[in-house]
């Protein structure tokens, strides 16, 4: 255990755990064996992580999820959020990367799942088994994602969506609606690759099109 590491009351940690300096671990969380917390990880209390997990530098899991309640007078009142984090075995966390608490029951990351740097997790979301996702990538409430799914960085995905297994979504795209099984998708809003890079062509060829309009509008 690192220099400053905090541990809370009935903490459980397995066997072969390093916990680096700065760490704090709340309390009733659960460590499985083999895992690695890297400097100034924080874990909120309730949260479980499995075996032969990574976090590193500077995450953040189990925080309250976003949820607060409008008023009639434009405030708003905090909706408490009672759930936890789950991540299963072989889970890998990047830097900075922020996975909030379920709101009620879990949100949960499936086994072998990898998040790159700079990811926000939202409350009840749940990533299947080995998706990955790159950095600066924010996912929404209540958003289910399947397993074996590749997510290219900076992706937005709204939330209360199903997306399938085995999905593909390009870079800087933006998620809006349910996605079947097997799909590659970009663009905001995302859509078939195949349609989207046609489009993108015609996209690039705008400023010509105008201007081949204009001179035979002038020619009428």
């Amino acid at each position: 255990m690192g220099d400053f590491a905090v541990i809370g009351q009935n903490v459980v940690v397995g066997n072969n755990v390093k916990i680096f300096a700065q760490v704090y671990i709340g309390d009733n969380v659960s460590i499985g064996d083999n895992t690695v917390i890297y400097p100034g990880v924080k874990i909120y209390s309730d949260c479980v992580i499995g075996r032969d997990c990574k976090i590193h530098a500077g995450s953040v899991i189990g925080a309250d999820g976003f949820g607060f309640a409008p008023q009639q007078d434009n405030t708003y009142n905090k909706i408490e959020q009672i759930g936890n984090v789950v991540l299963e075995d072989h889970v890998e966390i990047g830097a900075n990367t922020t996975i909030d608490r379920a709101a009620i029951s879990s949100t949960i990351i499936r086994k072998g799942v990898k998040l790159d740097n700079l990811i926000q997790i939202a409350h009840n979301v749940e990533i299947g088994e080995n998706t990955v996702i790159a950095a600066q990538t924010g996912v929404s409430g209540s958003t289910k994602i399947g397993k074996n799914c590749m997510i290219g960085g900076q992706v937005g995905i709204v939330g209360h969506l199903t997306i399938g297994d085995n999905v593909k979504i390009a870079a800087q795209s933006g998620i809006g609606s349910n996605l079947k099984d097997g799909v590659m998708v970009q663009g905001s809003p995302a859509f078939e690759i195949g349609d989207y890079r046609k489009a993108y062509v015609c996209f690039k060829k705008l400023p010509q099109y105008f201007n081949l309009f204009y001179k035979m509008e002038k020619n009428d």
